[in-house]
């Protein structure tokens, strides 16, 4: 078993001191933990893997194709692989479970 508590995460990302800390890889999934500042930008890129967002904590806006939802604790958001997407207008310092299937190449 593997398991892992949200604090580990956060400490083991902002030891790191990037925006993105995969913490779990399999060939079917990995996981990361993505934080993206208040005020920031979302550097991200289309993906070719499908992913599935879940919002921890922070407040914002995301993009999907030509489609803009707000987001917060507890949303859940599908993106297909291959589609543009970003997160914008951070009002509260985003912290956002990241789920790709497959795993992110």
């Amino acid at each position: 078993m593997e398991a892992f508590t949200i604090e580990q995460l956060l400490a083991k990302q902002a030891a790191g001191g990037e925006l993105y800390h995969e913490f779990l890889r399999h060939p079917s999934l990995s996981l990361g933990l993505y934080v993206l500042p208040a005020g920031g930008v979302d550097p991200q890129q289309p993906h070719n893997e499908d992913e599935v967002y879940y919002i921890v904590s922070g407040q914002g806006q995301i993009d999907v194709a030509d489609e803009t939802r707000p987001v917060q604790p507890g949303s859940i958001i599908f993106v297909a692989a291959h589609v543009p997407h970003k997160f914008h207008s951070i009002t509260e310092e985003l912290k956002i479970l990241v789920f790709f299937a497959p795993a992110e190449t």
